[in-house]
Protein backbone atom coordinates (compact mmCIF):
# COMPACT_ATOMS: atom_id res chain seq x y z
CA UNK A 1 0.00 0.00 0.00
CA UNK A 2 1.64 3.23 -1.12
CA UNK A 3 0.22 5.23 1.80
CA UNK A 4 1.55 2.82 4.42
CA UNK A 5 4.57 3.96 6.46
CA UNK A 6 6.55 2.97 9.52
CA UNK A 7 6.59 6.57 10.72
CA UNK A 8 4.68 9.75 9.99
CA UNK A 9 6.33 13.02 11.00
CA UNK A 10 4.04 16.03 11.30
CA UNK A 11 6.03 19.19 10.64
CA UNK A 12 8.89 19.81 8.20
CA UNK A 13 10.95 22.29 10.19
CA UNK A 14 14.42 21.36 11.37
CA UNK A 15 13.04 19.20 14.20
CA UNK A 16 10.70 17.29 11.89
CA UNK A 17 13.51 16.69 9.41
CA UNK A 18 15.78 15.55 12.24
CA UNK A 19 13.28 12.88 13.25
CA UNK A 20 12.79 11.85 9.63
CA UNK A 21 16.56 11.52 9.21
CA UNK A 22 16.97 9.42 12.36
CA UNK A 23 14.20 7.07 11.26
CA UNK A 24 15.34 6.87 7.63
CA UNK A 25 18.88 5.99 8.70
CA UNK A 26 17.36 2.93 10.39
CA UNK A 27 15.78 1.90 7.10
CA UNK A 28 12.27 2.88 8.16
CA UNK A 29 9.71 4.06 5.61
CA UNK A 30 8.92 7.67 6.51
CA UNK A 31 6.40 10.30 5.44
CA UNK A 32 6.67 13.96 6.43
CA UNK A 33 3.41 15.94 6.41
CA UNK A 34 3.24 19.72 6.60
CA UNK A 35 0.38 22.16 6.10
CA UNK A 36 2.75 24.61 4.34
CA UNK A 37 4.44 24.05 1.01
CA UNK A 38 7.86 24.60 2.60
CA UNK A 39 9.38 25.45 5.95
CA UNK A 40 8.88 29.15 6.64
CA UNK A 41 8.81 29.44 10.42
CA UNK A 42 11.45 29.60 13.12
CA UNK A 43 13.60 27.00 11.35
CA UNK A 44 14.59 29.48 8.64
CA UNK A 45 14.20 32.78 10.50
CA UNK A 46 17.36 32.40 12.51
CA UNK A 47 21.15 32.53 12.43
CA UNK A 48 21.64 28.93 11.32
CA UNK A 49 24.06 28.71 14.23
CA UNK A 50 24.74 25.35 15.86
CA UNK A 51 25.72 26.38 19.39
CA UNK A 52 27.59 23.98 21.67
CA UNK A 53 29.58 26.18 24.05
CA UNK A 54 27.14 27.87 26.39
CA UNK A 55 24.46 25.19 26.28
CA UNK A 56 23.16 24.15 29.68
CA UNK A 57 25.33 21.35 31.11
CA UNK A 58 23.63 17.98 30.97
CA UNK A 59 21.11 16.90 28.31
CA UNK A 60 21.21 20.14 26.30
CA UNK A 61 25.00 20.07 26.00
CA UNK A 62 24.97 16.36 25.13
CA UNK A 63 22.29 16.84 22.46
CA UNK A 64 24.22 19.77 20.99
CA UNK A 65 27.44 17.76 20.79
CA UNK A 66 25.67 14.91 19.01
CA UNK A 67 23.79 17.28 16.71
CA UNK A 68 27.05 18.92 15.71
CA UNK A 69 28.43 15.50 14.74
CA UNK A 70 25.39 14.88 12.54
CA UNK A 71 25.65 18.31 10.90
CA UNK A 72 29.23 17.49 9.94
CA UNK A 73 28.16 14.11 8.57
CA UNK A 74 25.44 15.79 6.51
CA UNK A 75 27.87 18.40 5.22
CA UNK A 76 29.52 15.54 3.33
CA UNK A 77 26.52 13.31 2.63
CA UNK A 78 24.04 16.01 1.59
CA UNK A 79 26.55 18.66 0.47
CA UNK A 80 25.41 21.16 3.07
CA UNK A 81 27.65 24.23 3.19
CA UNK A 82 29.24 25.06 6.55
CA UNK A 83 29.83 28.82 6.33
CA UNK A 84 31.49 29.33 9.73
CA UNK A 85 33.28 27.16 12.23
CA UNK A 86 33.82 28.42 15.75
CA UNK A 87 32.55 31.34 17.81
CA UNK A 88 34.27 34.42 19.20
CA UNK A 89 32.78 36.06 22.28
CA UNK A 90 34.11 39.60 22.48
CA UNK A 91 34.18 40.81 26.10
CA UNK A 92 33.60 44.54 26.56
CA UNK A 93 33.52 44.69 30.37
CA UNK A 94 35.71 43.32 33.16
CA UNK A 95 32.67 41.47 34.51
CA UNK A 96 32.23 39.67 31.18
CA UNK A 97 35.90 38.72 31.01
CA UNK A 98 35.76 37.40 34.59
CA UNK A 99 32.79 35.23 33.60
CA UNK A 100 34.65 33.89 30.56
CA UNK A 101 37.72 33.14 32.65
CA UNK A 102 35.57 31.20 35.13
CA UNK A 103 33.89 29.30 32.30
CA UNK A 104 37.26 28.48 30.77
CA UNK A 105 38.37 26.89 34.04
CA UNK A 106 35.27 24.69 34.20
CA UNK A 107 34.32 21.34 32.70
CA UNK A 108 33.24 22.63 29.29
CA UNK A 109 35.81 25.38 28.81
CA UNK A 110 38.97 23.32 28.48
CA UNK A 111 39.02 23.36 24.67
CA UNK A 112 38.14 27.04 24.43
CA UNK A 113 40.83 29.71 24.27
CA UNK A 114 40.99 32.97 26.21
CA UNK A 115 42.15 35.90 24.09
CA UNK A 116 43.54 39.33 24.81
CA UNK A 117 41.86 42.29 23.13
CA UNK A 118 44.65 42.41 20.57
CA UNK A 119 44.35 38.68 19.84
CA UNK A 120 40.58 38.92 19.45
CA UNK A 121 40.83 41.90 17.11
CA UNK A 122 43.55 40.16 15.11
CA UNK A 123 41.34 37.11 14.71
CA UNK A 124 38.35 39.10 13.55
CA UNK A 125 38.78 41.84 10.95
CA UNK A 126 36.55 44.86 11.51
CA UNK A 127 36.40 44.41 15.27
CA UNK A 128 37.42 47.57 17.16
CA UNK A 129 40.19 46.58 19.57
CA UNK A 130 39.45 49.66 21.70
CA UNK A 131 35.89 48.45 22.30
CA UNK A 132 36.91 45.17 23.97
CA UNK A 133 39.19 43.96 26.74
CA UNK A 134 39.48 40.31 25.71
CA UNK A 135 37.47 37.36 24.53
CA UNK A 136 36.89 33.64 24.36
CA UNK A 137 37.10 31.51 21.25
CA UNK A 138 35.13 28.26 21.03
CA UNK A 139 36.04 25.83 18.22
CA UNK A 140 32.75 23.93 18.28
CA UNK A 141 30.14 26.13 16.61
CA UNK A 142 28.95 25.64 13.04
CA UNK A 143 26.95 28.01 10.89
CA UNK A 144 24.70 27.18 7.94
CA UNK A 145 22.30 29.26 5.87
CA UNK A 146 19.01 27.87 7.17
CA UNK A 147 16.80 29.06 4.33
CA UNK A 148 19.02 27.18 1.87
CA UNK A 149 19.94 24.17 3.96
CA UNK A 150 16.43 23.03 4.93
CA UNK A 151 15.21 22.56 1.33
CA UNK A 152 18.49 20.83 0.48
CA UNK A 153 18.13 18.51 3.46
CA UNK A 154 14.54 17.68 2.49
CA UNK A 155 15.68 16.83 -1.05
CA UNK A 156 18.46 14.65 0.33
CA UNK A 157 16.01 12.75 2.52
CA UNK A 158 13.71 12.18 -0.43
CA UNK A 159 16.40 11.16 -2.91
CA UNK A 160 18.79 9.24 -0.66
CA UNK A 161 16.41 7.70 1.86
CA UNK A 162 13.07 7.60 0.05
CA UNK A 163 11.33 9.88 2.55
CA UNK A 164 7.94 10.96 1.17
CA UNK A 165 6.86 14.58 1.61
CA UNK A 166 3.20 15.62 1.66
CA UNK A 167 3.13 19.42 1.72
CA UNK A 168 0.16 21.72 1.76
CA UNK A 169 -1.63 19.02 3.76
CA UNK A 170 -3.14 19.48 7.23
CA UNK A 171 -3.36 16.70 9.79
CA UNK A 172 -6.79 16.54 11.43
CA UNK A 173 -6.59 13.40 13.58
CA UNK A 174 -3.90 11.00 14.77
CA UNK A 175 -4.89 7.47 15.75
CA UNK A 176 -2.21 5.03 14.55
CA UNK A 177 -2.22 3.09 12.38
CA UNK A 178 -4.24 5.90 10.81
CA UNK A 179 -3.43 9.58 10.31
CA UNK A 180 -6.32 11.58 8.92
CA UNK A 181 -5.34 14.52 6.71
CA UNK A 182 -6.97 17.08 4.45
CA UNK A 183 -5.76 14.95 1.52
CA UNK A 184 -7.01 11.61 2.81
CA UNK A 185 -5.94 8.88 5.19
CA UNK A 186 -2.29 7.92 5.70
CA UNK A 187 -1.32 4.61 7.30
CA UNK A 188 1.55 4.88 9.79
CA UNK A 189 2.54 2.58 12.62
CA UNK A 190 3.92 5.42 14.71
CA UNK A 191 3.81 9.22 14.63
CA UNK A 192 6.02 12.10 15.76
CA UNK A 193 4.41 15.53 15.96
CA UNK A 194 6.73 18.56 15.73
CA UNK A 195 4.34 21.55 15.65
CA UNK A 196 6.75 24.36 16.47
CA UNK A 197 4.72 27.19 17.98
CA UNK A 198 1.36 25.92 16.70
CA UNK A 199 -0.29 25.20 20.04
CA UNK A 200 -3.87 24.73 18.84
CA UNK A 201 -4.04 22.35 15.87
CA UNK A 202 -2.98 19.07 17.54
CA UNK A 203 -3.04 18.15 21.24
CA UNK A 204 -3.89 21.69 22.45
CA UNK A 205 -4.92 20.56 25.93
CA UNK A 206 -1.73 18.58 26.41
CA UNK A 207 0.42 21.47 25.21
CA UNK A 208 -1.45 23.89 27.48
CA UNK A 209 -0.57 21.79 30.52
CA UNK A 210 3.12 22.40 29.85
CA UNK A 211 2.71 26.18 30.15
CA UNK A 212 4.21 27.11 26.79
CA UNK A 213 4.28 30.61 25.44
CA UNK A 214 5.68 32.18 22.30
CA UNK A 215 8.88 34.13 21.91
CA UNK A 216 9.08 36.78 19.19
CA UNK A 217 12.49 37.83 17.91
CA UNK A 218 13.71 40.57 15.59
CA UNK A 219 16.62 40.17 13.19
CA UNK A 220 18.26 42.09 10.37
CA UNK A 221 20.41 41.45 7.32
CA UNK A 222 23.14 44.02 6.68
CA UNK A 223 25.06 44.70 3.49
CA UNK A 224 28.55 43.26 2.99
CA UNK A 225 30.73 45.27 5.41
CA UNK A 226 33.89 44.78 3.35
CA UNK A 227 35.47 42.30 5.75
CA UNK A 228 35.13 38.55 6.23
CA UNK A 229 34.02 37.00 9.49
CA UNK A 230 36.17 34.04 10.47
CA UNK A 231 33.59 32.76 12.95
CA UNK A 232 30.29 33.68 14.52
CA UNK A 233 30.54 36.56 16.96
CA UNK A 234 28.77 37.25 20.27
CA UNK A 235 29.27 39.83 23.02
CA UNK A 236 28.52 40.59 26.67
CA UNK A 237 24.72 40.55 26.44
CA UNK A 238 24.83 37.09 24.87
CA UNK A 239 26.41 35.63 28.00
CA UNK A 240 23.16 36.13 29.89
CA UNK A 241 21.10 34.35 27.21
CA UNK A 242 22.86 30.98 27.42
CA UNK A 243 22.44 28.93 30.59
CA UNK A 244 25.93 27.46 30.35
CA UNK A 245 27.31 30.98 30.86
CA UNK A 246 24.49 32.53 32.87
CA UNK A 247 24.71 29.80 35.52
CA UNK A 248 28.36 30.63 36.30
CA UNK A 249 28.47 32.56 39.63
CA UNK A 250 30.31 35.45 37.96
CA UNK A 251 27.25 36.11 35.81
CA UNK A 252 25.61 37.98 38.69
CA UNK A 253 28.10 40.84 38.54
CA UNK A 254 27.75 41.04 34.76
CA UNK A 255 23.96 41.15 34.98
CA UNK A 256 24.16 44.01 37.50
CA UNK A 257 26.59 45.93 35.29
CA UNK A 258 24.49 45.45 32.16
CA UNK A 259 21.35 46.46 34.03
CA UNK A 260 23.06 49.77 34.78
CA UNK A 261 24.50 50.30 31.30
CA UNK A 262 22.16 48.42 28.95
CA UNK A 263 18.86 48.33 30.80
CA UNK A 264 16.74 48.86 27.71
CA UNK A 265 18.55 46.10 25.85
CA UNK A 266 18.05 43.65 28.72
CA UNK A 267 14.38 44.61 29.02
CA UNK A 268 13.90 43.72 25.35
CA UNK A 269 15.91 40.51 25.53
CA UNK A 270 18.55 41.90 23.18
CA UNK A 271 21.88 40.23 22.68
CA UNK A 272 24.28 40.37 19.78
CA UNK A 273 25.04 37.56 17.37
CA UNK A 274 26.70 38.34 14.04
CA UNK A 275 27.18 35.78 11.28
CA UNK A 276 28.00 36.13 7.59
CA UNK A 277 26.39 34.63 4.50
CA UNK A 278 28.11 33.43 1.35
CA UNK A 279 27.32 36.71 -0.43
CA UNK A 280 29.09 38.69 2.30
CA UNK A 281 25.96 40.07 3.93
CA UNK A 282 25.64 39.85 7.71
CA UNK A 283 22.79 38.40 9.74
CA UNK A 284 22.48 40.32 12.99
CA UNK A 285 20.18 40.01 15.99
CA UNK A 286 18.26 39.45 18.07
CA UNK A 287 15.58 40.34 20.64
CA UNK A 288 13.13 38.33 22.77
CA UNK A 289 9.55 39.17 23.76
CA UNK A 290 7.20 36.64 25.33
CA UNK A 291 3.47 35.94 25.41
CA UNK A 292 0.78 33.58 24.16
CA UNK A 293 -0.25 35.89 21.31
CA UNK A 294 2.34 38.31 19.99
CA UNK A 295 1.88 40.99 17.36
CA UNK A 296 3.71 40.40 14.05
CA UNK A 297 5.22 43.87 13.86
CA UNK A 298 8.85 44.72 14.35
CA UNK A 299 9.90 47.70 16.46
CA UNK A 300 12.37 50.22 15.06
CA UNK A 301 13.45 51.05 18.60
CA UNK A 302 14.34 47.40 19.22
CA UNK A 303 16.19 47.18 15.90
CA UNK A 304 18.23 50.21 16.95
CA UNK A 305 19.13 48.56 20.25
CA UNK A 306 20.53 45.63 18.26
CA UNK A 307 22.35 47.87 15.80
CA UNK A 308 23.80 49.96 18.63
CA UNK A 309 25.47 46.83 20.01
CA UNK A 310 26.87 46.13 16.54
CA UNK A 311 28.07 49.73 16.23
CA UNK A 312 29.89 49.51 19.56
CA UNK A 313 32.02 46.61 18.35
CA UNK A 314 32.42 47.41 14.66
CA UNK A 315 31.90 51.16 14.34
CA UNK A 316 30.01 51.78 11.12
CA UNK A 317 26.74 49.93 10.52
CA UNK A 318 26.28 48.75 6.91
CA UNK A 319 23.00 49.38 5.11
CA UNK A 320 20.04 47.31 6.29
CA UNK A 321 18.93 44.99 3.48
CA UNK A 322 16.11 43.15 5.26
CA UNK A 323 14.28 42.96 8.57
CA UNK A 324 12.07 40.20 9.92
CA UNK A 325 10.44 38.76 12.98
CA UNK A 326 10.34 35.14 14.05
CA UNK A 327 8.36 33.20 16.60
CA UNK A 328 9.17 30.02 18.47
CA UNK A 329 7.83 28.02 21.40
CA UNK A 330 9.27 28.86 24.79
CA UNK A 331 9.11 27.28 28.23
CA UNK A 332 11.22 26.86 31.35
CA UNK A 333 12.60 23.52 30.17
CA UNK A 334 14.61 23.32 26.95
CA UNK A 335 12.47 20.58 25.38
CA UNK A 336 8.87 19.36 25.60
CA UNK A 337 8.58 15.66 24.81
CA UNK A 338 5.33 13.95 25.70
CA UNK A 339 3.42 10.79 24.78
CA UNK A 340 -0.23 11.36 23.88
CA UNK A 341 -0.26 7.62 23.10
CA UNK A 342 2.29 4.82 23.27
CA UNK A 343 2.81 5.08 19.52
CA UNK A 344 2.84 8.91 19.30
CA UNK A 345 5.40 11.45 20.47
CA UNK A 346 4.87 15.20 20.73
CA UNK A 347 8.23 16.97 20.50
CA UNK A 348 8.82 20.73 20.75
CA UNK A 349 12.11 22.52 21.30
CA UNK A 350 11.19 25.28 23.75
CA UNK A 351 14.51 27.09 23.97
CA UNK A 352 15.18 28.34 20.44
CA UNK A 353 17.87 25.69 19.96
CA UNK A 354 16.35 23.51 17.24
CA UNK A 355 19.37 23.76 14.94
CA UNK A 356 21.71 23.15 17.87
CA UNK A 357 20.02 20.15 19.50
CA UNK A 358 17.41 18.84 17.05
CA UNK A 359 19.38 16.02 15.41
CA UNK A 360 20.37 14.53 18.74
CA UNK A 361 16.81 14.87 19.97
CA UNK A 362 15.50 13.15 16.85
CA UNK A 363 17.74 10.14 17.45
CA UNK A 364 16.59 9.84 21.05
CA UNK A 365 12.91 10.00 20.12
CA UNK A 366 13.20 7.41 17.38
CA UNK A 367 15.09 5.07 19.73
CA UNK A 368 12.34 5.54 22.30
CA UNK A 369 9.64 4.71 19.76
CA UNK A 370 11.32 1.85 17.87
CA UNK A 371 13.92 0.52 20.31
CA UNK A 372 17.67 0.18 19.88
Amino acid sequence: MKDSFDLAVVGSGILGLAHALAAARRGLHVVVIDRDQKANGASIRNFGLVVVTGQEPGPSRRLAERSREIWLELADEARLDILHRGKLIAAQRPEALALLEAFKSGEHGAECKLLTAREAAAQQAGLDEKAIIGGLYSPFELRVESREVLPRLASFLAQKHGVVFRTGVSVTEIAPPFVETSAGRVHARKVVVCPGDDFSSLYPNLIARHGLQRCKLQMLRLADPGFKLHSALMSDLSLLRYVGFASVPEAGALRQKLTEERGAALANGVHLIVVQSADGSLVVGDSHHYGLSLDPFGSEAVDQLILNEFRTLFGKVPDVLARWTGSYASAKNAVLRDSPRDDVRLVIVTSGTGASTGFGLGEETITELFGQ
